[in-house]
């Protein structure tokens, strides 16, 4: 092994920046090398389906730091750098201009690649993904020129794109092939509320909804058809239906993966000395009490951390509670902790006012709490599930209880 070999990290995205960051932060001062595949610095993404496309954020403030911070800190950024293989046995990360890079200790940041459209004449001009800054300036600019827009998935990106295609005027379509919007990730009650939205903001939901084929003409979209045999027309169609965890490094060089890059709760492989961290991962969650693997900003900083601790020698497991966010028209829905199983669900605040929060509970015990503009009651819930708490099915529906109180009497 090379003697000047320190961390290499793979990956421009949250949890690649968050472990070079939190490296440097926690004191360590050995080298770091940042390889990431885009040419453009390391950014955020949640603002490319909302603010960017809205002309709210423009690229500079999407970028985590200047060029000059990673200099200054001494980590070695290298952009459009393409890993190709791992050497494990001689611990050297194999790079695409033939090169190789040293490493004591490798953390694999890869992230997620869209999943693919598989219908014919997904290939055509104007059908788009929606996951890097490439994707959405691409998007931005067919946007400009076309009135009717396809949207493909209900997920949390379908809907973000289809809030923002509306916001700037356009004709929206959104076709969903499960019975409701974001099924996969909300529980039905705000599944309705969320659909109930689009609808009064004039988009077309079609739940229950497959898609067969998108048609053209000069190898341009103009229609996406339907299983049922309708036809919608689109000059822009934005697929959503979700991501497949990028592991073929590790599949490639025999490391343990299992939907995703199996790690423990420190961010371990099966390779002592290498890591992984986001998207890309799976392991055993304390809160949910199984394997998991999340798609989320909070998840991906935190295994970050959790990595760059491990291998600065300040080891603490990652333990936190789930959290994920979504902005779509004047609606910031909150989510804490997971409440898939779950079997009641208790309205606190006001629905029909667009101001509510759904308390989720198993067995009698709070699991998740999805808060709609009332971001004191997310607040409160990450302090209540972080402490094990659970508030009564009467006091979460009161709005007039304090929840704070729980928090402030179990701390006392």
């Amino acid at each position: 092994m090379d003697e000047g070999a320190g961390v290499v990290i793979v990956g421009g995205g949250q949890a690649g920046y968050q472990t070079a960051e939190s490296l440097r932060q926690l004191g360590h001062t050995g080298a770091i090398a940042l390889i990431a595949a885009e040419d453009f610095p390391p950014y955020q993404r949640p603002p490319l389906s909302k603010a960017y496309l809205l002309g709210d954020v423009d690229r500079h403030r999407l970028k985590f730091r200047t060029e000059a911070y990673y200099a200054e800190h001494g980590i070695d950024l290298r952009l459009g750098t393409e890993a190709t293989g791992i050497d494990r046995a001689g611990k050297r990360l194999l790079l695409a201009d033939g090169s190789s890079l040293a490493y004591r200790h490798l953390v694999l940041a890869t992230g997620a690649r869209v999943r693919l459209l598989p219908v014919p004449g997904a290939g055509l001009m104007g059908v788009h993904y929606l996951r890097s800054l490439a994707d959405v300036e691409a998007i931005e600019r067919r946007l400009a020129e076309v009135q009717h827009v396809a949207v493909i998935g209900a997920g949390f990106i379908g809907l973000e794109f289809a809030a923002v295609a509306r916001k700037l005027d356009k004709r929206v379509t959104v076709l969903e092939a499960a019975p409701r919007v974001m099924a996969r990730v909300v529980a039905p009650e705000l599944s309705g509320f969320f659909d109930e939205t689009h609808r009064a903001h004039g988009v077309d939901i079609r739940c229950d909804t497959g898609v067969v084929e998108i048609a053209g003409r000069d190898g341009q979209v103009t229609e996406v058809v339907c299983a049922d045999g309708h036809c919608v027309p689109a000059g822009l169609v934005v697929v959503g239906i979700g991501v497949i965890p990028e592991t073929g490094l590790a599949d490639a060089c025999g490391l343990t993966c299992a939907d995703g890059i199996v790690v423990d709760g420190h961010g371990r492989t099966s390779d002592p000395a290498i890591f992984a961290a986001g998207d890309c991962t799976s392991y055993h969650h304390p809160f949910a009490g199984q394997r998991i693997r999340l798609e989320s900003v909070q998840n991906a900083a935190d295994q970050g951390r959790t990595v760059a601790a491990a291998i600065a020698g300040q080891p603490r497991p990652y333990d936190t509670v789930p959290w994920f966010w979504s902005d779509q028209y004047d609606v910031k829905l909150q989510m804490v902790g997971l409440s898939a199983g779950c079997d009641r669900v208790v309205l606190r605040g006001d629905r029909a006012g667009g101001k509510f929060s759904l308390f989720h509970y198993r067995a009698g015990v709070l699991r998740a709490v999805d808060s709609v503009n009332r971001p004191a009651d997310h607040i409160q819930a990450r302090k209540l599930l972080a402490a094990g708490l659970s508030p009564t099915p009467g006091q979460a529906g009161d709005a007039e209880f304090k929840l704070k109180d729980l928090v402030d009497a179990a701390s006392a």
